[in-house]
């Protein structure tokens, strides 16, 4: 996963005027040329990484999980937070599971489903590292979790060991979390697991017909993680 192979950058620096053979008119512009070695950041998500917790298996989507999803991204509570569709039906959750299998097939994101290790076909929540910035070795994380299971440190366990995979197997330098700042215990649990608030947009995104604030959080690899 941390094989990172070269790629050449061009960048253009400067520029010089000469007239152009073209015709009497036009002025042709020469610019010098750098050219820099960087290093990519390849994700690899085959076989798919299972992990497990001390509660939980976060195991890879099947459609089978379609019913669970959609309970959860059709409840108000889960989605008071997050600016994204509420799901009607089973046909669109397994679109919505047919995106994220995509996505990782084209090392986009990767996303876990959340299950418990005495029931790993019931599907409690979701965590995944999404827009992956394999330039400069970045990613999001985003999570949702099942009202039932909140407040007993489920979200957290697996916050754990998605941050610990992201640095760890995937190679990244930092990990980004961005929230509406009334998600109070989200912000909470992402300061117990060592991120800390680097910013912050005023009414920059649009949620239900309401423009609403977001905040901004990351972890670096280098930063003093919890175990």
């Amino acid at each position: 996963t941390k094989k990172k192979p070269t790629a050449v950058v061009e960048v253009l620096v400067g520029a010089t005027t000469s007239q152009s053979t073209i015709d009497a008119t036009s002025t042709c512009f020469c610019f010098p040329r750098i050219y820099y070695l960087v290093t990519m950041l390849t994700p690899n998500f085959s076989p798919f990484p299972e992990l497990h917790t001390d509660r939980l298996l976060l195991r890879k989507w099947t459609l089978e999980d379609a019913p669970g999803l959609l309970q959860l991204r059709s409840d108000p509570d889960v989605m008071r937070y997050i600016n994204r569709p509420v799901l009607s039906s089973v046909e669109q959750a397994t679109a919505w599971i047919n995106m994220i299998l995509d996505s990782l097939e084209k090392t986009e994101g990767i996303s876990w489903c959340m299950s418990l290790k005495d029931s790993p076909q019931e599907h409690i929540g979701n965590i995944g590292l999404w827009r992956i910035d394999k330039e400069n070795y970045r990613a999001e994380v985003g999570y949702m979790l099942s009202p039932a299971w909140q407040g007993k440190g489920i979200m957290y366990e697996a916050l754990v060991a998605i941050i610990d995979y992201g640095f760890e197997q995937m190679g990244l330098h930092s990990i980004e979390a961005q929230l509406d700042p009334l998600n109070l215990a989200s912000a909470a649990l992402l300061r117990k697991a060592g991120f800390v608030q680097e910013g912050y947009y005023r009414e920059n995104c649009l949620m239900n017909g309401v423009f609403t604030d977001t905040a901004v959080y990351s972890l670096l690899a280098s930063d003093k993680r919890v175990s």
